[in-house]
């Protein structure tokens, strides 16, 4: 996934622009379909998040180690991701922090939102990991519009959680922090993930395993210091969330089990979907698990082994438990041409090629008028040479020159060339000009409505700003286009 340069030319990525995995030689993924984690440029984590735009923000938090996590867009890839970005307190030490992230960047699972790449650089420390696009658990738990989560869809996000902590103890590490109901995440397809941010330390003194006190470990209280057992208590409190619905404190839900009020954890809008036994039978798991002596605690493994037992509709798709309509988006890449793949992964190399082999060959089916008069033959032929100059510098790849010629030559208002417009809005596209880019490519298409390269580049545009919707209909576009006109 992702542009590559030809093993038989100079790669001319932009530096701004260029794709960790091209520098560092590594390939784009390891067969699971996440890409290997690599190191981000700090230009290009800026470009990626419009300079980290507070309408990229999709979290805020930590008073004392505050940091933030942006949407972006990777430019060199048009994947989307989510970009943490801390405060500059933490980790003044970048060698402790590479180390860090580099562990946690090796552990690939279907159970995590997958840590695939972190920028060191000018003090500024950010991690990059995959997108899920469908909110946290503690929206669908806490703050749900028109129907609470289901039994079945509650129990699977305890499995699958259960199932990431597993992984990672079984990976050495063992340690989570600060977890939640909002370091659940779900996916495109609705599937639960645990957050690979939680597997790092929010600054290098590891004072902030937890942001709530109430919720802390009694080990951590006491000692300051946490053990692999911390984890299960921890997620016995994720137990209490997903049975009630809301935040009851540890002590407070300890104390209604003991006394036999169990019945009082959980949630009313589950009356009448879970029978006494599995409720029960959760009820007694987080009692276990919130046990004050470590060693009272079962393992990781027997919760997992317990919460396989307690499954609903195990073959139900997770977006129908979630209630969500399935993202069609897989479905959609499958149907595009290989010419619309090219621009949907934004690989410049073949898109600029592309263009180079087309030549001017839409501008033969175009309609528009060409107006010489009261031109001199001075200027006749200025503007011919302005336009060979840019052609020259577009073929060498010098797309400073170029954008100045083509836009010398449009400015004459003598054509209407849709090929130039689609040539500058990809130089505009690599120079990081994204809003030029997106114009000329909409007038190259009302020029040529037909021309499929001219939805192409749109569509590029669009997802490079992280419109992805937009984005993928020009691409539809584009490819509908191309077929008509491969019919024909």
């Amino acid at each position: 996934m992702g542009a590559r340069c030809s093993k038989l030319s100079v790669c001319w990525w932009p530096p701004h622009f260029k794709s960790p995995l091209l520098e560092n030689g590594a390939a784009a993924d390891d067969g699971s379909g996440v890409p290997v984690f690599a190191e981000y440029s700090l230009d290009e984590l800026r470009v990626a998040t419009d300079g980290f735009s507070p309408e990229r923000i999709v979290s805020e938090h930590g008073e004392k180690a505050p940091n933030v996590v942006y949407r972006g867009t990777l430019f060199s890839t048009g994947r989307t991701v989510a970009i943490k970005r801390f405060g500059r307190s933490a980790w003044p030490d970048s060698r402790q922090f590479l180390e860090e992230a580099r562990a946690v960047g090796q552990l690939r699972s279907v159970r995590l939102a997958n840590l695939i790449g972190c920028c060191c650089e000018n003090g500024e420390r950010l991690l990059v990991a995959e997108f899920m696009p469908h909110e946290t658990l503690a929206k669908h738990l806490f703050h749900w519009e028109t129907k609470p989560l289901s039994w079945a869809m509650r129990v699977r996000a305890a499995f699958y959680v259960a199932q990431a902590l597993e992984y990672c103890s079984n990976k050495g590490r063992a340690l989570y922090h600060d977890l939640h109901a909002y370091r659940v995440l779900f996916d495109v397809d609705g599937n639960p993930r645990l957050s690979c941010f939680g597997l790092m330390k929010n600054s290098r003194d590891g004072k902030s395993y937890s942001t709530n006190l109430a919720f802390t470990p009694p080990e951590y209280l006491k000692t300051g210091r946490v053990i692999p057992e911390s984890v299960v208590y921890s997620f016995g409190t994720i137990l209490l969330d997903l049975l009630s619905g809301k935040h009851i404190p540890p002590s407070h839900a300890l104390d209604l089990i003991r006394g036999k009020n169990y019945l009082v954890l959980m949630d009313s809008c589950l009356e009448g979907h879970v029978s006494s036994s599995d409720g029960t039978e959760l009820i007694r798991l987080a009692s276990r698990c919130l046990q004050y002596e470590g060693r009272d605690r079962p393992n990781l493994k027997s919760v997992v082994s317990a919460l396989g037992n307690l499954q609903k509709d195990a073959s139900a798709p997770s977006h129908a438990l979630l209630g969500i309509q399935h993202d069609k988006e897989t479905t959609e890449r499958i149907s595009l041409s290989a010419i619309a793949k090219v621009f949907a992964r934004a690989d410049l190399d073949e898109v600029h090629e592309m263009l180079e082999n087309d030549g001017y060959c839409e501008d033969e089916r175009a309609t528009f008028e060409v107006s010489f008069h009261s031109w001199t033959g001075q200027q006749v032929s200025d503007s011919i040479l302005v336009k060979k100059h840019g052609d020259s510098a577009f073929q060498s790849k010098d797309f400073a020159t170029a954008v100045e010629c083509y836009s010398r030559f449009i400015d004459t208002g003598v054509m209407v060339s849709p090929t130039m417009l689609a040539r500058r809005s990809f130089v505009y596209m690599v120079l990081g000009k994204l809003q030029e880019g997106l114009a000329d490519a909409k007038k190259a298409a009302d020029i040529s409505p037909e021309w499929p390269t001219a939805h192409y580049l749109q569509g590029m545009a669009y997802l490079a700003m992280g419109m992805e919707p937009e984005g993928h209909e020009e691409l539809k576009q584009g490819a509908a286009l191309e077929a008509e006109r491969n019919a024909r």
